[in-house]
């Protein structure tokens, strides 16, 4: 083992996502309005959820800690990445590195986790009705989130031991507009075998288990909308934007860390990479706000009061 204070890079060198200064100045603009709108989107539906006591249940529950870790997934990278749009020199500290590193594991495996949470939620609703309130009471709620955190925390813990226990000794450039742990792998002058079997297990593990929960859940759910005479469509929709938003986050996780060597490019890499750490946590609010009309009102109470009342 190579200790952390043994490593001579002291900066890493982000190339980003062009080389050409023109193209820069417009990537800045449109990340710096995709960056502003999940800002203002999540913001507005955590205000909307807190707000409106229509929304005081396990669902939005869910829903506005989702939207607070989007906030907080998203705020780890673009910045950063905005800020070398237009600096001559586009580096990262080696300590900024390694917390980049830490918190995008950390919030990218709580939502992993959560994901499979909400769609338990989301079963319990459908196949025990009269029930859910008792089972997914506030406790029930709270602990399921601190359950989140919690794996999220230990397990990204895991990996920045491992990761920042190699030597970095140069090359220094990383060929990413973040820093990605197979990208700095690359880049240690030490054995990264064992790094490369607890990244396998570990994120296979980590994608597989929460995924399996989650498409047990919705067998569940299917069987059992199948089984009621009326009222199908109604039920199934409460389901349909939790659907698209894991189809959108496990697919692209699984294509970033659990595919195979020969479908890895590097442009491919960095175009999944900005669907789902830009544009995936802007379109969660407007996933879950297009097909639900409580979120709706709620949203447009908050930026127009006037506008949910007809008599004024």
């Amino acid at each position: 083992m190579h200790p952390r204070n043994h490593s001579t890079v002291t900066e890493f060198i982000l190339l980003g996502l062009s080389t050409d200064p023109s193209t820069q100045i417009l990537l800045f603009q449109i990340f710096l309005i995709i960056y502003l709108a999940t800002l203002v989107g999540n913001f507005l539906l955590i205000l909307a959820v807190r707000t409106d006591g229509r929304l005081h249940n396990s669902m939005y529950f869910f829903l506005s800690s989702l939207s607070f870790l989007d906030i907080c997934y998203t705020s780890i990278i673009v910045p950063k990445m905005l800020v070398n749009f237009l600096a001559s020199k586009k580096t990262i500290s080696f300590t900024g590195c390694a917390l980049q590193v830490y918190f995008y594991l950390f919030l990218g495996e709580t939502e992993c986790v959560l994901l499979a949470f909400m769609a338990y939620d989301r079963f319990v609703a459908i196949c025990n009705p009269l029930r859910y309130n008792a089972i997914m009471n506030t406790e029930v709620c709270i602990w399921m989130i601190g359950a989140s955190w919690s794996t999220g925390c230990i397990i990204s813990s895991m990996d920045m031991y491992f990761t920042y226990r190699l030597t970095y000794c140069g090359p220094n450039v990383i060929n990413h507009f973040f820093c990605e742990v197979p990208l700095l792998l690359q880049l240690s002058c030490s054995d990264i075998s064992v790094n490369n079997i607890i990244k396998l297990v570990g994120g296979t593990s980590l994608l597989c288990i929460p995924l399996t929960l989650i498409l047990i859940s919705y067998f569940k759910i299917f069987a059992a909308i199948v089984r009621i005479h009326s009222g199908r469509y109604k039920a199934f929709s409460t389901c349909i934007s939790h659907l698209v938003v894991v189809t959108i986050f496990y697919g692209t996780a699984m294509f970033m860390y659990i595919r195979p060597k020969h479908l890895a490019t590097e442009d491919a890499d960095k175009l999944v990479a900005v669907f789902y750490t830009v544009i995936t946590p802007t379109l969660n609010p407007v996933i879950y706000s297009l097909r639900n009309k409580d979120v709706q009102r709620a949203m447009r109470r908050l930026v127009g009061p006037t506008a949910c009342n007809p008599n004024r």
